[in-house]
């Protein structure tokens, strides 16, 4: 099985729920969307780039693998890393649900180490995560507002988040200064109409594509508007580009 990797390293979660912990990430290439803020965008359409693996003490194989990267070319390092506690294994992208049929051959292949798999995905291909809901273990979902994408998605993320209920499941929404409180309160009303207790993290945009960075009475005033509906809210920023992307 194949799929364009653009990297494979062991690092901290820097977004979301999860925020610290230490997670092996596995980076697809490739993606459904163009979002003007995304910090992957220079490899999301490029299936040329080599699979660059984290030089590691102690490992011995190559730190470079041509794309597409078949699976059992991987194995090696995946094997090498979690023989050191991860909490998880992170599948992320460009958008992972376009490769399901990697996804579910990478699950079988690490079952041994019993490590949860973690989806980092756009929360926009509901029939794709049917296909593997069942041997993945959390879901980091975003949600897009029309007023930075320049699209709606709100028919996909409903259908989306409710595939997902059924995993620990949580709720980004990236704000900016330009995201509108229309969009901000119809993404509210979806999730509250599938679970209350699904935990939104609202998260501070890092600045680009001609967006700029919510102030903090925004994400102060939008967090408390969101508690008015939800259980659980939070404001949580992207630690890693403070830690230097560790």
């Amino acid at each position: 099985m194949q799929a364009g990797v653009s990297e494979i390293f062991s690092s901290i979660q820097g977004e979301g729920k999860y925020v610290g912990c230490r997670q092996l990430f596995i980076r697809l290439i490739g993606c459904n969307m163009n979002c003007p803020y995304c910090d992957t965008n220079d490899v999301a359409h490029d299936k040329t780039v080599p699979c660059i693996l984290e030089k590691a003490a102690g490992y011995q194989g190559d730190l470079k693998l041509d794309n597409p990267v078949d699976i059992e070319d991987l194995m090696p390092y995946i094997n090498y890393r979690l023989q050191s506690p991860h909490h998880s294994i992170s599948i992320t992208g460009g958008e992972p649900l376009l490769f399901t049929d990697f996804i579910r051959d990478l699950a079988q292949k690490v079952k041994q180490f019993n490590v949860p798999l973690f989806l980092e995905t756009n929360g926009t291909l509901p029939q794709q995560l049917e296909k593997v809901i069942d041997i993945i273990d959390i879901i980091s979902m975003d949600m897009k507002l029309p007023s930075d994408v320049q699209k709606a998605y709100w028919q996909e993320h409903e259908q989306f988040l409710q595939v997902a209920k059924q995993k620990d499941v949580y709720v980004k929404i990236v704000v900016s200064t330009e995201s509108t409180e229309e969009d901000f309160v119809k993404a509210l009303d979806i999730i509250k109409n599938v679970d209350e207790n699904i935990l939104l993290v609202l998260q501070p945009i890092t600045p680009m594509g001609g967006l700029h960075e919510a102030p903090p009475q925004k994400m102060l005033d939008w967090q408390s508007k969101a508690m008015q509906v939800l259980k659980n809210v939070r404001v949580i920023p992207q630690t890693h580009k403070m830690m230097n992307q560790l």
